[in-house]
């Protein structure tokens, strides 16, 4: 009998080597044909209201913009490098030459970078050669944040005089209206309001559990005391002030002020906006009690440059991204801490992420029957609008009226008792 030979092993495909190396923006070697100074979008140089020849320095000048508002800084920086790689590797043009078939191209490549080998890899240091653009083929609503962002960029630089038109912009608005078109009537079963209520918040009970699965923090070594205690301040300035994640990154103890008496948190927010949120007594007790315990004094000076949120490992301030990373896991510990009767609120809360706490915080504000104005003011909102998407009251009291109607069922007691 004739010994069957064994297959022979599958070899996969070896991978090109890319045009312009996979590398962060400040390290991309562009060659001069493809930097952008002759890109076939470009406009009037007499138009032109920054200072950039190329589309490197045109990206660079539009984060800029966003140096004060890291978390924003940190998602745009990752779209504009991951559209270059992309436009000069698969394009073989710059980004100032894309026009709207390319644009729908990328729309196709964003859900599934390929070839994967050359463009995905686990996260890694951008320093090093391990890093790549792409963990893996991204989610629709990833794709979605891509895209806004892209066309931020070219909004910006069409602005600027860099860029004649926007081709993305074309595209968007036929993907909006099939959007509008495939969802149908869903849409007004999806919400039947003209505004949206916000449901990313956080109840009484779910907030309970928040800070009981604090207090369990463990306590017995130097490191768990340190994390507790930033928790107990994290949770309260989330409460407290409805901060967005990437303010707590980027301000510092001196956006702390008190004047004339009355204690303010000065913050610059979105869109590089500046405001001054009150610092009711309960707040100012929580930072004075995170200030003693980092050995600082009871209140900041002017020029206490101390992050407000201080990593245990070096004094260095936390990212977005490493808060959002702590809340998950506190959290989940209090979805544990839940009755086994609100299973749905266990879910909500291995959900959340740190904006959950603003709306938590903005929510509680109305809760506590603070003046819808001034809420307002607090949240920073600029339509009242969007305030009042945060009011639940009247809604909660037509559903427990709908409480009393109950189901009579044969062999059951009222109540669903058998």
């Amino acid at each position: 009998m004739k010994k069957k030979t064994a297959p022979a092993p599958q070899l996969s495909q070896p991978v090109a080597p890319p045009l312009v190396p996979i590398r962060p923006l400040d390290e991309i070697a562009i060659p001069a044909d493809l930097d952008g100074r002759q890109g076939v979008n470009r406009a009037d140089p007499a138009r032109l209201q920054i200072n950039a020849d190329n589309d490197a320095d045109a990206i660079r000048c539009f984060l800029a913009e966003y140096d004060r508002s890291l978390g924003t800084l940190r998602i745009y920086q990752r779209e504009c490098e991951r559209l270059l790689l992309w436009s000069l590797n698969d394009c073989g043009k710059p980004i100032s030459s894309l026009n709207r078939q390319d644009f729908e191209g990328y729309l196709n490549f964003l859900a599934d970078p390929q070839p994967a080998a050359l463009w995905c890899g686990p996260k890694a240091d951008r320093r090093t050669e391990k890093w790549r653009p792409f963990v893996g083929p991204l989610s629709e609503s990833a794709v979605l944040t891509a895209i806004a962002a892209i066309n931020s960029l070219m909004r910006y630089l069409v602005d600027a005089g860099y860029l004649a038109g926007n081709p993305l912009g074309l595209i968007r608005q036929r993907r909006r209206k099939m959007s509008a078109e495939a969802a149908g009537p869903l849409r007004a079963v999806a919400s039947t309001d003209e505004v949206e209520k916000i449901e990313r918040f956080l109840d009484a009970q779910m907030w309970q559990a928040v800070t009981a699965a604090i207090e369990a923090m463990p306590r017995d070594s130097e490191r768990g005391r340190d994390e507790y205690e930033r928790a107990r301040f994290l949770a309260a300035t989330l409460y407290m002030l409805a901060p967005r994640a990437g303010e707590l990154e980027s301000h510092r103890m001196n956006s702390f002020r008190e004047e004339r008496g009355l204690w303010w948190w000065h913050v610059v927010g979105k869109g590089g906006k500046k405001a001054k949120v009150p610092v009711a007594d309960d707040m100012l007790q929580a930072l004075i009690r995170y200030r003693k315990y980092l050995g600082l004094s009871a209140v900041p000076r002017r020029d206490d440059a101390t992050p407000i949120l201080v990593s245990v490992k070096d004094g260095s301030p936390i990212t977005a991204r490493r808060l959002n990373q702590i809340l998950k896991k506190i959290f989940s510990a209090a979805a544990e801490l839940l009755p086994a009767d609100a299973e749905h609120k266990k879910e909500k809360l291995r959900a959340a992420s740190a904006h959950w706490g603003r709306h938590t915080g903005i929510t509680a504000k109305l809760d506590s029957g603070i003046d819808e104005r001034y809420v307002q003011k607090d949240a920073r909102h600029t339509d009242a609008r969007t305030t009042q998407r945060y009011i639940h009251e009247e809604e909660e009291r037509w559903h427990d009226e709908a409480q009393k109607q109950r189901l009579p069922w044969a062999g059951e007691k009222p109540g669903g008792q058998s």
